[in-house]
């Protein structure tokens, strides 16, 4: 299997173990909302800019966003930049919700830490760390 293959694997396998225990928790979010959730900006972010980080259309960043507000886990706020544009950011029930994400990626990266051992599970991390410099350009 390409490397690319197996970092995606793990990478689905984390991401059904986050969608289940926010399932659990009450929050019914999908894989593609969540996606997009997970690149707003604290301090809010444009939808165009929030569909190019997710890569997607702005069409469907948008309706992306129309769930995630219909949830209470996004609002709409003016841009204080430019009072013409609105901001997309969480709501305190979507930082909470994050929040609770955040808990299970960490128990899911101790598991991994221990399966793999903290030296190569620290030289995994600082090669994908590497790897981000050259392909994300949101970095």
């Amino acid at each position: 299997m390409d490397l690319a293959t197996l970092m995606f694997v793990s990478y689905r396998a984390m991401d059904e173990r986050v969608r289940l225990a926010m399932r659990e928790a009450g929050y019914d979010v999908t894989v593609a909302q969540s996606r997009l959730a997970q690149r707003i900006a604290d301090e809010g972010t444009r939808l165009t800019e929030l569909a190019d980080r997710a890569q997607v259309t702005k069409q469907t960043a948008s309706l992306l966003v129309a769930a995630l507000e219909r949830e209470g886990l996004v609002e709409r706020v003016p841009d204080p930049a430019d009072g013409r544009a609105r901001l997309i950011r969480l709501s305190a029930r979507g930082r909470e919700a994050a929040e609770r994400a955040k808990e299970v990626v960490l128990g899911v990266e101790r598991e991994w830490t221990e399966h793999l051992g903290p030296e190569l599970s620290d030289r995994l991390r600082e090669g994908l760390v590497r790897l981000r410099e050259v392909t994300d350009p949101y970095a």
